[in-house]
């Protein structure tokens, strides 16, 4: 399949200045429903509407250790908007689950809200994910407001999507503004999905919703706690170890807390411990942030962290540098593994250059780490054919698969040439 950048990509800032201010729900702002009463009449009214669902949630990340939903917005033509809380009584929620369950679901960058809604027992048969529609179409910016000015020529008021959701109550700005995410994501689905059907790329937006709403979750990602910020400072294993003790005792405490890690104790907190190694309960409440009253507190745990890091056997030290399962950077292969670096030189900028010609970005038309992938294990055979076929193995779609398939394929075939001089 081909297909031309469609026009709404190429002109996607045009008329982003003629907006006009959204600043309240049409209907006023809806109250919050908190019971199971309340939920019920929730559930009929949203049965009795037509079309598909408006979704958002709000979560406290920052402030809070889960990832749970706070606040639920829900919005359907014949039904209105709706304002949950499903933090007192999330058993009581069937009744909505079940409303939902069946309408095509309208979501902004689904993969942020769907873990929490699913934490709750939601389930959605069919989705529509309208950041995902963004990247199909090619514009540059794809945050939700950008696409309601660009589509509906609305501006919506932002401002509170980093806040504590968790605080109770909400304050009635804090509502407007979750109201707003839902109020018109209705109409934004139908601009989006005509101009899709336009670009004819509606087959595309359709198999990465499926895409979207059934990917199972990623595991979890070893040796977090080398994400600890400024690791690279540290110079010796013990002192990784330290980190590794001190990121781990925290996870724990901020789990059992539900308080996010950062402000149980700070990563700057972590990596100075790490560097002075202190042995006693004074020598590690002299340092920055431990002596403070909280720290203090926990002052006997930290201690112990550091204490068991300090105690470890070397050969029971963390590598200085993380062991890796994929491919080593690009800039390595040459000497490695010189066959791969032919046919990364080879692919990686065709399916670029494929990718622009189609307005994409390359990250939208293939996953970076497939091509690496593939270029680094190599296959057996070069074919179009056998080229989709590892692909779809990994996950590709296909409208992927059948645009890259023979660039790529030509790509390796071109490095398995003889090699041309420099």
């Amino acid at each position: 399949m081909t297909a031309d950048r469609p026009d709404e990509a190429a002109a996607a800032d045009d008329g982003a200045d003629e907006v006009t201010p959204l600043l309240a729900p049409a209907d006023g702002v809806p109250p919050v429903l908190s019971s199971p009463v309340e939920f019920g009449d929730a559930a009929q009214a949203l049965t009795e509407g037509s079309g598909p669902v408006a979704l958002d949630t709000e979560r406290a990340s920052g402030y809070r250790y889960s990832q749970r939903a706070y606040l639920i917005q829900l919005r359907r033509n014949g039904s209105g908007s709706f304002l949950i809380d499903p933090i007192e009584h999330p058993e009581a929620l069937s009744e909505v689950i079940d409303a939902l369950d069946g309408p095509e679901w309208i979501l902004h960058s689904a993969e942020d809200d769907l873990p929490c809604l699913r934490e709750l027992g939601f389930r959605g048969a069919r989705l529509f994910d309208t950041a995902v529609a963004g990247r199909l179409l090619g514009l540059p910016k794809v945050n939700l407001a950008a696409m309601v000015a660009h589509f509906l020529h609305l501006g919506l008021v932002k401002g509170h999507g980093a806040a504590d959701w968790s605080h109770r109550p909400l304050p009635d700005e804090w509502l407007n503004y979750a109201a707003l995410d839902v109020e018109v994501l209705v109409e934004l689905r139908h601009a989006m999905h005509q101009a899709l059907t336009d670009a004819d790329r509606l087959e595309w937006a359709l198999q990465e919703f499926d895409y979207v709403l059934h990917r199972p979750p990623n595991p979890p990602r070893a040796d977090r706690w080398r994400r600890t910020s400024n690791l690279h400072t540290l110079r010796t294993p013990r002192q990784l170890a330290i980190v590794r003790e001190l990121w781990t005792a925290r996870e724990e405490v901020a789990a059992r807390r539900d308080v996010a890690p950062g402000r149980v104790l700070p990563d700057s907190a972590i990596i100075t411990a790490a560097t002075a190694a202190p042995t006693t309960e004074a020598a590690l409440t002299r340092l920055p942030v431990f002596g403070g009253p909280r720290q203090r507190r926990q002052a006997r745990t930290w201690l112990s962290a550091v204490t068991r890091a300090l105690e470890l056997d070397d050969r029971d030290l963390p590598p200085r540098k993380q062991q890796s399962s994929g491919p080593p950077p690009i800039n390595r292969w040459e000497q490695r593994n010189p066959a791969a670096a032919r046919r990364i030189h080879e692919v990686r900028p065709a399916v670029k250059e494929c990718a622009e010609g189609l307005g994409l970005t390359p990250e939208v038309l293939l996953a970076p780490d497939l091509v690496r992938e593939l270029c680094w294990e190599g296959i057996d055979h070069t074919s179009v054919a056998d080229v989709e076929d590892w692909l779809r193995s990994r996950g590709a779609r296909p409208w992927q698969t059948e645009i890259t398939g023979p660039v790529i394929a030509e790509g390796l075939s071109r490095a398995s040439g003889p090699r041309r001089s420099a």
